[in-house]
């Protein structure tokens, strides 16, 4: 959804409709599902996808936005055109106009499911309900809070400028901002913005990154002069805050030369010492090919997953993954825990990270992975945020304005 979002705004010059296309784009993907349903409701034959796709615009400006309901209703019609199905051009109108006619009695027989009526596929449902089950309608709110926008949260460079000048810089440009709770350099902002629009951010004084993500980097507990690896490092802010935090020598891997470009420009932007931090294209699990056979004090694997700790930011996730992901990442999440683990110097610490919410991409991967290590020893987490898995701590989404995750923290006996 980014890179589709990305180019079609790019052909816009006017931020207020670069603005309406990201809101419409985010809103129907978001309720896709429930949309879908509505829509299904009034065709006895589904029409061509393009123009499924284009009710369900016009449905959700009718339903969810501040669109005049007739401005909504042209333009939706007239975009058949744009789209070159003009032939549907009288379906769209004739469907729009009898939602706007019928709507309350059109939503009130829909009789959805929870999986319908939040707008996510059965097997995600299913196991959310499954691994949050703790306390009363805590998987209910995990599915209501993955359908709302995430805040935009910034990471101050603490080696440039303190967290109070900076948000005296915010009010100085009218921008306001509150320190996250749980998280010392984090700022969230009320009202997101460009980052071009940030000040100082060009010259690398701050960073967007949420407040669950700049936990990573504190959890290592990193001292000056150690050897630290991150194994899954693009786009680069997790790195970036280790660097910030310790002078410290860092290698950041990823298997993506593309993405490991963003680490690249990331410590460029934000000062930080090239001779002390390193970056090399390989694949984390695959030792042989980059491993210079000197240990790591500190290793981080913030691994591949699933992202359902993400949905906000990213609502396609819903739609992009199946249920078999799952096991594939979770075998992929061993490889990389099982190769790296003999590159950990003793008494060293490696933290585990996912954006997921699923138990198997968390705590039953570490758990696992502790009961076949007879020298990995967990190391608990004492700070407050988020609650404690059956290993290391979880954050459902929207806790504490935070994002899903999942960290666990492991000391080499």
């Amino acid at each position: 959804m980014d890179v589709a979002l990305a180019e079609a705004q790019s052909k816009l010059k006017n931020p207020a409709d670069r603005a309406l296309v990201a809101a419409i784009t985010f809103g129907v993907i978001r309720e896709w599902r429930l949309l879908d349903a509505i829509a299904a409701k009034m065709w006895k034959k589904a029409p061509v996808e393009l123009a499924q796709a284009l009710i369900l615009v016009g449905i959700y400006q009718l339903r969810s936005m501040r669109v005049p309901p007739h401005a909504a209703v042209h333009a939706t019609v007239a975009a058949t055109n744009a789209l070159r199905i003009p032939k549907m051009r009288g379906m769209v109108n004739a469907l729009l106009r009898r939602f706007q006619r019928d709507q309350a009695e059109l939503e009130a027989n829909l009789k959805a499911s929870v999986a319908i009526q939040t707008s996510h596929p059965d097997w995600l449902v299913g196991q959310i309900k499954a691994d949050w089950p703790d306390l009363p309608g805590q998987w209910q709110a995990i599915l209501a809070e993955n359908n709302n926008p995430a805040p935009m949260v910034l990471r101050v460079n603490t080696r440039m400028i303190s967290v109070e000048k900076y948000l005296k810089r915010l009010e100085h440009v009218g921008m306001q901002a509150r320190v996250c709770k749980h998280a010392p350099s984090a700022l969230q902002l009320s009202e997101p913005a460009g980052v071009d629009d940030l000040p100082g951010f060009s010259d690398g004084q701050i960073s967007v990154q949420d407040g669950a993500a700049q936990l990573a980097a504190p959890l290592l507990d990193i001292q000056s002069g150690m050897r630290v690896l991150d194994a899954c490092a693009a786009p680069g802010g997790k790195a970036a805050h280790c660097l910030e935090l310790a002078d410290c020598a860092l290698l950041a891997l990823d298997v993506d030369e593309q993405r490991l470009e963003l680490v690249q420009e990331s410590f460029k932007r934000l000062g930080l010492a090239s001779d002390k931090a390193s970056t090399r294209c390989a694949d984390a699990s695959q030792v042989k090919d980059w491993w210079d056979g000197t240990t790591f004090d500190r290793i981080l694997i913030d691994a591949p997953c699933t992202g359902t700790g993400v949905i906000r930011r990213h609502p396609d996730i819903k739609w992009l993954r199946r249920d078999t992901d799952v096991a594939a990442l979770a075998e992929r999440q061993t490889a990389l825990l099982t190769a790296l683990w003999p590159l950990l110097s003793p008494n060293g610490v490696l933290v585990y990270a996912t954006c997921s919410t699923l138990q198997a991409e968390g705590g039953a991967q570490i758990e696992e992975f502790l009961s076949a290590t007879a020298d990995a020893k967990e190391e608990p987490i004492t700070q407050t945020w988020g609650e404690a898995a059956n290993v290391g701590r979880k954050i459902a989404p929207g806790q504490d304005d935070m994002d899903g995750f999942y960290y666990a923290r492991l000391r080499k006996a």
